[in-house]
C-alpha cells in the first residue's frame, strides 16, 4: 500500500469519524459574552508569609495557561516540572517573600486570550495545611492545630469534621473565610465536644469565639447553609488563640464595590474620639464639639447613641458616616434637631435626617443588567449637607435602622462632621449589555483584548461636599500597542466611559494599568485613583444565583497577539471638524474577522454631548458606512469633544480553527509514523519466518518489539483523530452576543459665524 492510499484511508475514518456524532456536545445556543480568561480557583487559597506551596488552578478558557502572576509582585509562582522535566498542566510552586503583606491578593494567569479575571488568594501569619483526604464523619475527622488553617472545599450534601485540643479557660477563634475570598459558600460552624454534640453554632457569620469549658478534644463541623459543596465552594478555616478580652480580628476579605468611596482624602486612620455609652437618651448624652471624628458600634441590640453640640446660624457642615462601607450588614440613620429648653422642657425642631447614599446611575431592577448596571455605587451609609437654621444646642442621634435585630459589637461605625472638603471618588466596570436574561458571563470578564478590539468601562463618580465640576479620565502603564480614552464625566454628571483599544498588530502582553480621574477643585489640580469592579465568578443562570461583585486590587491590562476582535469600526485619524447648528458626516472602515447573524449593526453614541443621538444602523456585510450627527438637534455647544458609536452584534465566533490544521498536520505525522514501523513489522516478520533455527528465538524477538511499537503508534493514530474531532468540534461556529464599541473619534464644534 502507498503512502497516499494509506493517509487517505485513514483520512476517510476521520471523516466518518466526525460525520456520525462528533459534535453532538456542542451547544449552538446563543451565548452572552465572547470566551474569556476566567481563573475560578486555587488550591491552596493562600499561604504563610515567607513560605512556599504548591498551588492547583482551574478556570474557563485557560487551556493555554502561562504564567501565574499576582497583584503584589512579593508573590511569584514557577510552574511545576514532573521527574522528566515537563511542566506540569495547571499547576505552580507559590514563593510568598517574607516582607509580603499580610492580606488578599489578586491571583491571575496569563492564557492565549491574555490576562485571565482574579481570584482571591490570602496571605497570613498562621501556619497552613490543605484537607486532603474526606472527613466527612467523626471517625474521619482531620486533626487540626491551634492557631492554623485549613485550606477545604466543601463536601456537598455532608458535613467536614475537625478536631483540636484545648485547655480549660482557654479563648480560642474559629473563623472560616468564605465569601470574602470569592467562595460561593454560606458556611455555618459549630464547635461541638469529643462525641460530637454541639456546644455552640453560628450560622450567619462564619466566626465564632468559644472559651473552653474543660481539657480534652474538640471538634469544629463546618457545612454549607443549604449543604450545597464542590469546587467553587471553598473555604479556610481558622483556628487561633486569642486572650481575654482582645477584640476579634477575622482573617481579611475582599472589598464591596460600594466601599470605593471611603475614605475621605487624608482622613486618619484612627478617630479622634470614641463614643461612649451610656449615651442612648436625653439625658444621657455625649458632648461634642464640631468639626468631629467619632468611632462608635451599633451595640447593643437597638442601641442608639446620643451626641450634643453648639452651632450657629448659618454655619453648614457635612456629614459622612461609614458602616455598610466597611462591609457590614448595617443600615445608619441620623437625626439632627435643634434642642430649646424652658426649665425641664425641652422642645424639639428637625433639622435634618440623613439615610442612605444614592446609586450616581441607575442600577438594574433586577440586580443582572437588564435595565442598568448590576454594580451599585451607592451604599446604606450617609453622606450629607448639614445647615444650621438656629443658634443655640442640637442633638444628634445615629441608629442602625434594623439594630433591633442585630446584636453584635463588631457592627462599627465612623461619624464625621467637617466643613466642605469638596472632593470625588470614582470606580468603574466593564460596560453592560441590558439584556433580560442578564449579562451572565460579562459582568466577570477581565480587561484581556482581542486585536482591534475597543472595550468600555462605565466609569461612575461619587461627589463629596458639594464639588461639581468636571472629571477627566485617565489611564497610563498600558501594553505596547494599547491606548486609552476617557470620555470624561462632564460638571453635574456623575457617568463617563473609559475606551480601551488595543492595536490589530499588538503583540501578546499584561500591563499593570494606572486608572485615574482628574478634577480641579478650589484651583488645583488633583488626581483620584479609579477602582475597578468585577464579579467574584461568572453567572450562568442570572434567575438561579446571587451574585458577588468586589472591587479589584488593580488594573491589568492585557493583548492576546492570538485571536482578534469579530469586527473593528474605525473611524478617521484626524479630528472631525464641523459648524455648529450642522451635521457631521464621519466615515467608518469595517475591519470584519467573523461572519454575523444577521446583517444590521444597530449603534448607539456614547459621549458628552452626543451620547442623545439617535440610533442608526450600518451594514455588517458592508466595508464601510457613514454615521451622521446633527449637532442642531443636539443642541451641541461649540467645544472638543470625544465620542464612540457601540451596540450589540451576534458573531459566529469560532475558537481555535487553527488548532484543527495542528492537529491535522500531527495525525499525518503519525499515520506515517505507523506505516514505516509496518512496513517493519512486515520486513522483520519475514525474516523471523526464514530464520535459521538457532537465529529464530532472536528473530522472534525482535517481530515481538516491532509489534509493540506498532500498537503504540496505532493508539498514537487513534489519539490523533480524537484530537481532530475535538478541535473540529471546538471550532464549530456559534452565535455568540458581545458589544461592538468603535474606536475613539475626536471631533471639534466650531462657533457658527454671526451673519
Amino acid at each position: 500500500m502507498t503512502d497516499l492510499v494509506c493517509y487517505s484511508r485513514c483520512r476517510s475514518m476521520l471523516l466518518a469519524a466526525l460525520a456520525c456524532g462528533a459534535f453532538a456536545s456542542v451547544s449552538f445556543a446563543q451565548s452572552v459574552g465572547l470566551p474569556a480568561p476566567r481563573l475560578l480557583t486555587t488550591t491552596p487559597m493562600g499561604a504563610k508569609v515567607g513560605s512556599q506551596v504548591e498551588v492547583t488552578i482551574s478556570g474557563e478558557s485557560i487551556e493555554d495557561a502561562d504564567e501565574l502572576t499576582f497583584s503584589d509582585r512579593r508573590i511569584t509562582a514557577a510552574r511545576k516540572l514532573n521527574e522528566a522535566g515537563q511542566t506540569e498542566p495547571n499547576k505552580y510552586v507559590v514563593t510568598i517573600a517574607a516582607d509580603c503583606p499580610v492580606g488578599i491578593h489578586e491571583a491571575r494567569v496569563m492564557t492565549r486570550l491574555g490576562i485571565s479575571s482574579s481570584r482571591a488568594f490570602s496571605v497570613g501569619t498562621l501556619d497552613e495545611v490543605t484537607r486532603a483526604a474526606p472527613n466527612t464523619s467523626l471517625a474521619t475527622a482531620m486533626e487540626l492545630k491551634v492557631n492554623s488553617i485549613c485550606n477545604g472545599v466543601m463536601t456537598s450534601r455532608a458535613v467536614d469534621h475537625y478536631v483540636f485540643e484545648a485547655k480549660k479557660g482557654q479563648r480560642v477563634i474559629v473563623d472560616c473565610a468564605t465569601r470574602g475570598i470569592d467562595s460561593k459558600l454560606d458556611a455555618t460552624v459549630i464547635v461541638a465536644d469529643a462525641a460530637g454534640r454541639d456546644l455552640q453554632v453560628e450560622r450567619r457569620g462564619g466566626v465564632l469565639d468559644f472559651t473552653v469549658p474543660s481539657d480534652g478534644k474538640y471538634v469544629i463541623k463546618v457545612h454549607e447553609l443549604t449543604f450545597k459543596g464542590g469546587p467553587a465552594y471553598y473555604y479556610r478555616l481558622g483556628l487561633w488563640e486569642l486572650p481575654v478580652g482582645a477584640a476579634v480580628v477575622r482573617q481579611q476579605s475582599t472589598k464591596p464595590v460600594n466601599s470605593f468611596s471611603w475614605p475621605p482624602q487624608g482622613l486618619k486612620e484612627q478617630a479622634d474620639l470614641a463614643e461612649s455609652e451610656p449615651n442612648n437618651d436625653r439625658t444621657k448624652t455625649q458632648k461634642i464639639s464640631l468639626p468631629c471624628d467619632i468611632a462608635g458600634s451599633f451595640f447593643p441590640a437597638a442601641d442608639v447613641d446620643v451626641f450634643e453640640f453648639e452651632a450657629k446660624k448659618g454655619d453648614v457642615w457635612w456629614v459622612e458616616v461609614a458602616s455598610e462601607r466597611f462591609g457590614l450588614p448595617t443600615d445608619p440613620s441620623i437625626l439632627v434637631q435643634h434642642v430649646a429648653r424652658t426649665g425641664d422642657t425641652e422642645k424639639l425642631t428637625d433639622v435634618a435626617e440623613f439615610s442612605d447614599i444614592p446609586s450616581p446611575v441607575k442600577v438594574s431592577s433586577n440586580g443582572y443588567a437588564y435595565d442598568g448596571p448590576p454594580y451599585n455605587a451607592g451604599s446604606a451609609d450617609i453622606l450629607g449637607k448639614l445647615e444650621i437654621k438656629e443658634d443655640g444646642l442640637h442633638r444628634l442621634q445615629i441608629t442602625d435602622l434594623f439594630g433591633g435585630t442585630r446584636n453584635d459589637p463588631k457592627n462599627i461605625y465612623r461619624l464625621i462632621i467637617r466643613k466642605a472638603a469638596p472632593d470625588f471618588a470614582i470606580v468603574a466596570w466593564a460596560l453592560h449589555m441590558e439584556l433580560r436574561n442578564g449579562d451572565r458571563n460579562a459582568v466577570s470578564k477581565p480587561l484581556a483584548l482581542r486585536g482591534g478590539a475597543t472595550m468600555a468601562l462605565e466609569v461612575v463618580a461619587i461627589r463629596r461636599d458639594g464639588f461639581d465640576g468636571d472629571i477627566d479620565l485617565a489611564m497610563e502603564g498600558l501594553p505596547e500597542g494599547v491606548t486609552a480614552n476617557g470620555l470624561k464625566i462632564p460638571a453635574g454628571q456623575s457617568r463617563g466611559i473609559m475606551l480601551v483599544t488595543a492595536n490589530q498588530n499588538a503583540p501578546r502582553a499584561v500591563g499593570s494599568g494606572t486608572f485615574f480621574g482628574r478634577a480641579t477643585i478650589n484651583g488645583e489640580v488633583v488626581s483620584r485613583p479609579c477602582r475597578l469592579a468585577s464579579y467574584a465568578w461568572p453567572i450562568p443562570d442570572s434567575w438561579g444565583e446571587i451574585p458577588s461583585p468586589r472591587l479589584m486590587a488593580d488594573v491589568p491590562v492585557s493583548v492576546s497577539g492570538r485571536e482578534f476582535a469579530p469586527i473593528t469600526l474605525t473611524p478617521p485619524n484626524e479630528v472631525q471638524t464641523v459648524t455648529a447648528g450642522e451635521k457631521l458626516t464621519i466615515p467608518l472602515l469595517h475591519t470584519r474577522r467573523s461572519e454575523f447573524s444577521g446583517a444590521v449593526l444597530q449603534l448607539r453614541t456614547m459621549g458628552v454631548g452626543f451620547d442623545r443621538a439617535p440610533q442608526f444602523d450600518v451594514s455588517l456585510t458592508a466595508d464601510q458606512s457613514q454615521a451622521v450627527l446633527d449637532t442642531a438637534a443636539l443642541k451641541t455647544a461649540p467645544g472638543d469633544y470625544l465620542i464612540a458609536f457601540y451596540g450589540g452584534a451576534v458573531a459566529k465566533y469560532r475558537h481555535q480553527p487553527e488548532a484543527i490544521v495542528a492537529a491535522e498536520e500531527d495525525h499525518k505525522k503519525a499515520v506515517q509514523e505507523l506505516m514505516a514501523i509496518e512496513a517493519e513489522v512486515k520486513k522483520l516478520t519475514e525474516a523471523a519466518k526464514a530464520a535459521a533455527t538457532e537465529a529464530k528465538p532472536e528473530a522472534d524477538k525482535a517481530v515481538e518489539a516491532v509489534t509493540a511499537k506498532q500498537k503504540a503508534a496505532a493508539a498514537a493514530v487513534a489519539a490523533a483523530v480524537e484530537k481532530i474531532k475535538q478541535a473540529t468540534a471546538a471550532a464549530q461556529p456559534r452565535d455568540i452576543v458581545d458589544i461592538v464599541v468603535s474606536e475613539p473619534i475626536k471631533i471639534r464644534v466650531n462657533s457658527a459665524e454671526k451673519k
